[in-house]
């Protein structure tokens, strides 16, 4: 069995960050949202991985992950030249996936299930297509599946009266009949061949297509706040602290805690859970709970909670504390003490600025 990561997005909700990045690059406990989904995969025993892509974005991954052998697998890259929705991004990858079984996952979607027990359930019901499930308190907000028993007889995409609370969360497994539903289609009002048009199809025609729910914890991480809650449920299951770098005996630590190799604590507390990368310098400073630190990042004088802070940033002189934030790459944040008492801020399009007294 293949399996196929769609990343083709352009991650408009993730705004000005997706103007230089992947949405699926973005870290979420230090590492990008992206590897959560190849190291699943990899587990589950599928090693071959497509990776759907854009003309844009294409150059970025392959920075990032190369070939996939440092991650133990091989990836190929797959261009969707023109977003035109699921089904076509699948299509894409008809080449690639043959006549094979595959996995289709979409690549900024976080899941703790493992998927042995989701493929294994494929292959013993013998069906064309088995799709994971959630139930949920919005199901408005998804497409939405209606089961009888085991079986899928209806999906409907954000419907105004679901007919269950079992969401598609982002997780599929097809035959190659999927191929006879995408062929079968039209565009959507989107103008976008839909996935869940062509899982229609085979139910209508008699095709066994599963449902398989969860009930553990799963996030589409398509918006800030949606990331920053994977970053806090990720550091709740930090295994152990692992401290690589220094902590000046005038420091305080609680918790668990991981400190890269080269980075400094000066005068400061640091409260797990709570990752910091490698060379940073901490000094004057309280790191909360929940917070991710990249690497070369600056924080002086400064406290931090339940945030994300990305590589090569620095933040300092801070009155306020900085909580449930998200702040990109090569970021300068800094208080100027005088009169008269201003914030002096230059950001770019689609930022975001919330001061609170």
């Amino acid at each position: 069995m293949k399996a196929i990561i769609l990343c083709a997005g352009k991650g408009t909700r993730l705004r000005p960050l997706t103007h230089t990045s992947a949405k699926h690059l973005i870290p979420v406990m230090n590492k990008p949202v992206l590897l959560y989904s190849i190291e699943k995969i990899k587990q589950a025993g599928i090693t071959d991985i497509g990776l759907i892509v854009s003309p844009d974005n294409k150059e970025s991954f392959q920075n990032v992950f190369g070939d996939g052998i440092d991650f133990g697998v091989r990836l190929e890259y797959i261009v969707q030249k023109d977003p035109k929705g699921l089904a076509h991004a699948v299509l894409c990858a008809k080449e690639y996936i043959g006549d094979d079984d595959f996995l289709m996952y979409l690549g900024d979607n976080l899941i703790k299930e493992d998927l042995d027990t989701f493929i294994k359930s494929f292959k013993d019901s013998k069906a064309d297509a088995t799709i994971l499930l959630a139930p949920v308190e919005n199901p408005s907000r998804f497409g939405v599946a209606k089961m009888k028993g085991n079986n899928i007889i209806a999906v409907v995409e954000k419907p105004k009266n679901p007919p269950s609370n079992l969401a598609i969360i982002g997780v599929y497994i097809f035959s190659k009949a999927i191929f006879e539903g995408i062929a079968n289609i039209k565009p959507s009002w989107r103008n976008e061949l839909e996935i869940t048009d062509a899982i229609d199809y085979l139910i209508n025609n008699n095709f066994i297509v599963n449902g398989h729910i969860i009930y553990s914890w799963w996030k589409d991480t398509g918006m800030p706040d949606d990331i920053i809650e994977a970053n806090r449920r990720l550091l709740e299951d930090l295994a152990d602290s692992n401290i690589l770098g220094n902590i000046a005996e005038n420091s305080l630590t609680q918790g668990k805690i991981v400190i890269g190799k080269g980075t400094n604590i000066l005068d400061s507390v640091i409260r797990g859970p709570v990752i910091i990368g490698e060379n940073c310098t901490i000094t004057y400073a309280y790191i909360g709970p929940f917070t991710s630190i990249g690497d070369n990042v600056d924080i002086k004088n400064a406290e931090v909670e339940n945030s994300i802070i990305m590589e090569n940033s620095k933040i300092i002189n801070l009155s306020r504390k900085v909580d449930s934030s998200l702040i990109g790459k090569n970021v300068f944040i800094k208080e100027i003490e005088g009169k008269p008492k201003s914030l002096k801020i230059v950001l770019g399009d689609h930022s975001q600025l919330t001061l609170k007294d």
